[in-house]
């Protein structure tokens, strides 16, 4: 009853704080006018890799194909981690600077967060393609599939610069309130990606047909030509908040500190949420293959549903940095009330549809509901579902202590309750009270009802409003 009171307390307060009418408004409008660009991102970056396998499923050897391009991308996703912590720092310093009216400090932010991005770019690159064999051999390749993962991996370890820019360009500009550059030339360039690697993976055009190595060149090259079209016209001062010089500075080793000392905790959580994620499949995978089957089916809906909500809690942490930057407290809250109901909202309305119309979705993907997998898929589905109001209320927030560089209270509550609560409940609910594959899913709704109530608390406390973005406590 106490967290029910405390949360019924906190959303109360958070919607019913008196302010005018119209600065609501302006806030809403400005807040929606900034996510609907990173959602439009965030979906075209699921979908060019949904398109990439798609492509791929048609090609020689396509099962073969398909899994060694499985495992190059859980790779490349982990070796993904430490820039997902730098941008995170960049967006919490970039906005807090815009919001101050510090427009010099803008620059060397970004500037200096630019070299940082290449020097890491080289890094993983260099430790990338020196240890991609065992790795993959590590994360369960076999001999077989080991050939196209390592096609796959390789040009795009050896061009991680371009991936990583292109990131930490949109996250800059997020920071600056401008999200429109991004995904407009992201729409670009997903178009000229569909149409290289439908040229280099199935050999249409006269190009010879390449397979998985194909795909990995036709995304190296968009990604190159969206990296310079964007620094070219960030040069040109066409965003004059964010002007870009091509000439180095010396590297200011304070702000380094500062970036990772934000970015890490950031980082870090990535990590945790992988770690959750493999004891559910090791689980599933002592319980019965079918449902582990039924559980990446899940994960490919889950990327797509997930995407409105996180996006909107990215455009409340570049909001947040601004207010917080200008010292207006009351309107970092404002910002928050206003994207917390947005957020709640659309993964509320996903949600209801997930479980309403579980059936039919799952047949999209071939499945037949009355089947063994159909049966996993949708009890998988209908849970995620009814999850979907608490992860709303917990990216909302946690996009909150983001903004505000306040990345350890999202690590602390991620780590706890997954170690805790998630992992240990899962394991309960499906071998010692034998529920199965349900109880291992059914303590993914439990866990992100705590972290949105622990969120709460922690937003009611307001310790995230006074750490800033030089500092963690």
């Amino acid at each position: 009853m106490r967290y029910k009171s405390l949360l019924a307390d906190t959303v109360q307060a958070i919607a019913m704080q008196p302010s005018e009418t119209s600065t609501r408004l302006e806030i809403s409008k400005s807040l929606f006018s900034l996510a609907w660009p990173i959602i439009g991102l965030n979906v075209l970056q699921v979908l060019a890799l949904a398109v990439d396998t798609a492509m791929v499923g048609h090609s020689e050897d396509a099962q073969v194909a398909l899994t060694g391009m499985g495992y190059a991308s859980q790779l490349l996703f982990l070796l993904m981690v430490a820039m997902f912590g730098l941008t995170i720092g960049t967006v919490a310093f970039v906005s807090r600077a815009h919001g101050a009216k510090q427009k010099a400090r803008v620059s060397h932010i970004f500037q200096q967060s630019v070299q940082l991005t290449a020097l890491l770019a080289v890094l993983v690159a260099v430790i990338g393609n020196l240890l991609a064999k065992p790795l993959l051999v590590l994360l369960g390749a076999s001999s077989s599939t080991l050939g196209p993962a390592l096609d796959y991996l390789r040009p795009l370890l050896c061009g991680t610069i371009f991936g990583y820019l292109n990131i930490l360009f949109a996250a800059a500009l997020r920071g600056v309130g401008n999200t429109r550059l991004a995904f407009t030339v992201a729409l670009g360039l997903n178009g000229l990606n569909v149409v290289l690697n439908y040229g280099l993976i199935l050999g249409n055009f006269g190009l010879p047909a390449l397979g998985c190595l194909g795909a990995a060149i036709g995304t190296l090259i968009s990604q190159g030509c969206a990296v310079i079209f964007i620094a070219v016209l960030l040069h040109r001062n066409v965003v004059p908040s964010l002007p870009l010089s091509y000439r180095p500075q010396a590297l200011d080793k304070p702000l380094a500190s500062q970036l990772i000392r934000v970015g890490w905790p950031a980082a870090a959580d990535v990590l945790v949420l992988n770690a959750a994620l493999l004891s559910i499949v090791g689980m599933l995978g002592r319980l019965d293959q079918t449902a582990v089957a039924a559980h990446s089916i899940g994960l490919r809906i889950q990327a797509l549903a997930f995407v409105p909500g996180m996006s909107v809690g990215q455009a409340i942490g570049a909001m947040v940095g601004r207010a917080l930057g200008a010292k207006d407290l009351r309107g970092a809250k404002r910002v928050l009330r206003s994207g917390l109901w947005l957020c709640i909202v659309l993964m509320t309305t996903i949600g209801a549809v997930m479980v309403a119309f579980a059936h039919p979705i799952i047949a999209i993907f071939g499945v037949d509901p009355d089947s063994s997998l159909g049966q996993h898929s949708v009890d998988w589905l209908r849970l995620l579902g009814i999850s979907m109001p608490a992860i709303g209320l917990y990216v909302a927030i946690t996009g909150l202590f983001g903004g505000a560089g306040a990345t350890k209270i999202g690590l602390r509550i991620n780590t706890a309750v997954t170690f805790v609560v998630q992992i240990p409940s899962s394991y309960m609910f499906a071998f010692s009270a034998g529920l199965g594959a349900f109880g291992v899913w059914v303590a993914v709704p439990l866990a992100f009802s705590i972290k949105a109530l622990w969120a709460v608390r922690e937003y009611r406390r307001g310790l995230w409003a006074d750490i800033g973005p030089g500092g963690q406590t």
